[in-house]
């Protein structure tokens, strides 16, 4: 039965919002309440004030780095079990205060910039395809995958990215004067490119050369993933949008942190987990992990790091 007073709509949202606030991904220095995210709070209590589940839309999760440095391989390791379990019971948790519980939608975005990021397809099909299968390996009901197969069936890939482009996309005028007016583009489009440098592993020509590609490439990055973004928006429209990467507090995106990390723009999928010897977990790129502990093998595949007191292996 809905709710009778918004008063009692937006308790309930803000206990909601009290179970994420913990996990913010942010770059300000002090956390903020949950008053400070109007956004969340509106879209929260909508669900809550129809006595639905809560949708949460998480673009992310679209292939591995290319570069064998940070990764242990192509498919989903330990890294994406952490982070799924830790999504899925997450939306449990948001059950014992939302009766209707929740649900987060893994929007899989890789096929959307995989020529960007130098990615095969094939690649990301076969992450993406892992990430399903370890959903229902793992039983985590709240988890579901969606990507650009979902909406555009078996169209070639290179036509599925030129649609959803020419369909969402902003020009490249107005970006480039987004960046230069707006602190937080200007930040993402930094990290973005910083991201491309390092997945960059066999670049012919020379450093500077390689900057100015990867600059260019940003721009697309950007604007392919805001594409995406409105292409999610008009398929999940009350969703609740978090975002892998860093959010201020009041942004209509809410930034999730999936794993603990030195850098707050580190993922499962641009690095390696590594268990700690008190059996917490961390993100760490593949060779600094590997300098800390020993390799684990799970199925027949590198899975993750363990520190051991024997230490490195």
């Amino acid at each position: 039965m809905p709710l009778t007073t918004a008063a009692d709509a937006r308790t309930v949202a803000t206990a909601v919002l009290n179970l994420l606030l913990p996990h913010h991904r942010t770059a300000d220095v002090r956390s903020a309440p949950a008053g400070a995210f109007p956004h969340q709070l509106r879209q929260i209590g909508g669900h809550v004030r129809r006595n639905e589940p809560i949708v949460l839309t998480l673009p992310g999760f679209p292939c591995k780095s290319p570069n064998p440095a940070k990764v242990l391989g192509r498919l989903p390791d330990q890294g994406e079990r952490l982070s799924l379990a830790f999504l899925n019971s997450l939306c449990a948790r948001i059950g014992e205060v939302h009766a209707p519980g929740a649900r987060v939608v893994i929007c899989s975005d890789g096929h959307v910039f995989g020529d960007l990021v130098r990615v095969p397809d094939e690649h990301v099909d076969a992450y993406s395809d892992e990430l399903g299968r370890l959903i229902s390996e793992l039983r985590l009901d709240h988890l579901s995958v969606f990507d650009l197969r979902d909406v555009l069936g078996d169209l070639p890939n290179p036509a599925k990215r030129a649609w959803v482009h020419d369909r969402y996309a902003p020009g490249l005028d107005e970006l480039r004067c987004e960046v230069r007016t707006d602190e937080h583009t200007l930040a993402l489009y930094r990290g973005i490119t910083r991201f491309l440098l390092d997945d960059t592993a066999d670049f012919a020509g020379t450093r500077s050369a390689l900057q100015r590609e990867c600059r260019r490439r940003a721009y697309g990055v950007i604007q392919r993933s805001r594409a995406w973004g409105a292409l999610v928006a008009e398929h999940h429209p009350r969703s609740v949008r978090l975002s892998i990467h860093p959010q201020p507090a009041g942004a209509p995106k809410f930034g999730i942190r999936l794993l603990d990390a030195p850098d707050a723009w580190t993922t499962p999928w641009h690095s390696a987990a590594l268990r700690r010897a008190d059996g917490t977990w961390s993100l760490l790129p593949r060779t600094e992990a590997a300098g800390l502990g020993r390799l684990v093998t799970r199925d027949g595949r590198p899975s993750h790091f363990e520190h051991g007191p024997g230490g490195p292996a």
